[in-house]
């Protein structure tokens, strides 16, 4: 039996974490160096990543 989690955010990835809240969040300062986190993440937690602008990026399983 697989246990799955769908419709959700898993994580953001953002330059500020005061811009998040109710939610992982890692903090990564330069823009491609958080591209590449997101993406990252996405791919071990077979999730989709969204940019909110402003620096915030979310990871979300649909």
């Amino acid at each position: 039996m697989e246990i799955t989690i769908s419709g959700m955010i898993i994580c953001a990835v953002t330059d500020d974490g005061a811009k998040v809240k109710d939610v992982p969040a890692f903090i990564v300062k330069e823009e491609a160096a958080r591209q590449e986190k997101a993406r990252l993440l996405s791919r071990i937690l077979k999730a989709a990543v969204h940019d909110l602008g402003d620096g915030v990026l979310i990871v979300v399983r649909h």
